[in-house]
């Protein structure tokens, strides 16, 4: 496997799915994953695109059948990803990002251990609120349980490998591009893209 898998994290309202559409804007080398999901679509929302919208029954069936890397119920829905496609994308050296909660990126580093996990923090309290009541699209009821999941989300941060404060969106992408660019120079990633340059320079003829 010659590709990255990265992994990114967040408490809700943090400003990850706005990060990580910057990041896919200026990384061509990137596919997000597409994760299958047993939550109603919200308004604007394409299935395939956004996430694969299946039945609570079909959801499991497919668990059963072992096809996730991971799944997690979050607020009463089930989220998966596909194993198989992250498999693929992989060996073509496709760098491969999902958008996963703390329990999701636990599974998938007992999988994938060298996988890159990102965790991003909102600037303050506060401004996590005032952007989960910006949305729009979620009731109080379920803004006030996001709010009280926080705590147990930030819990897991020292599990991940970097941290980044989204304050501002362009500081922010700068540094999750910083930590991209670096996943790609690692030593392994490099030897295995590069393998017919380092024989030659091993062995001139």
């Amino acid at each position: 496997m010659s590709g990255s898998l990265f992994v990114i994290s967040a408490p809700s309202g943090a400003g990850k799915t706005s990060l990580v559409h910057a990041l896919l804007a200026t990384n061509p080398q990137i596919d997000l994953s597409v994760s299958y999901t047993t939550r109603e679509p919200r308004e604007g929302e394409v299935n395939g695109v956004a996430y694969h919208f299946v039945s609570r029954a079909t959801f499991l069936e497919m668990a059963q059948r072992g096809e996730f890397l991971e799944s997690a119920e979050v607020y009463g829905n089930f989220y998966g990803t596909s194993q198989n496609w992250i498999s693929q994308e992989n060996a073509k050296d496709r760098d491969i990002l999902l958008e996963i909660d703390w329990q999701g990126a636990e599974q998938v580093r007992r999988i994938f251990p060298e996988c890159v996990s990102i965790f991003i923090l909102p600037p303050s309290i506060e401004a996590l609120e005032q952007r989960l009541k910006g949305r729009g699209t979620d009731s109080e009821e379920v803004v006030d349980r996001r709010m009280a999941a926080v705590r147990e989300d930030v819990a897991h941060v020292a599990e991940f490998d970097y941290v980044i404060i989204n304050d501002d969106l362009n500081e922010a992408l700068r540094e999750f591009n910083a930590v991209v660019l670096a996943a790609r120079l690692r030593g392994t990633k490099q030897l295995a893209r590069h393998q017919n340059l380092i024989n030659q320079l091993q062995n001139p003829e």
